[in-house]
């Protein structure tokens, strides 16, 4: 996927076109899903793609959308902001989100 958007609501539009239907979270273990009720841990899913958008006026508004397929064959997106290392997650998680 190498695909460049404006914004993150063009981004999330076109993912869910492909597949990427899933709303995940960051949890304390890895990444979860309130409507599965299910979570992975970092070992269990693959980072398929980001995208990341800058806020215009407020660096506060940066945000990385993440395109995910689990080992099971769930597709979501994350949105997180470039502070994942705030949130108390798992450290194989934050090494699987980490951006080089």
């Amino acid at each position: 996927m190498d695909k460049k958007f404006n914004t993150l609501s063009e981004a999330i539009n076109s993912l869910r076109e492909e597949g990427y239907t899933e709303d995940f979270n960051l949890v304390e273990e890895g990444l979860g899903s309130k409507t599965l009720k299910d979570s992975w841990k970092a070992g269990e899913l693959e980072i398929v793609a980001y995208y990341r958008f800058e806020g215009a006026s407020d660096p506060g508004d940066s945000s990385i959308l993440y395109a995910i397929e689990t080992k099971d064959g769930i597709r979501g997106i994350l949105v997180d902001s470039y502070a994942a290392k705030g949130h108390m997650i798992d450290p194989e998680m934050l090494k699987k989100l980490r951006i080089e």
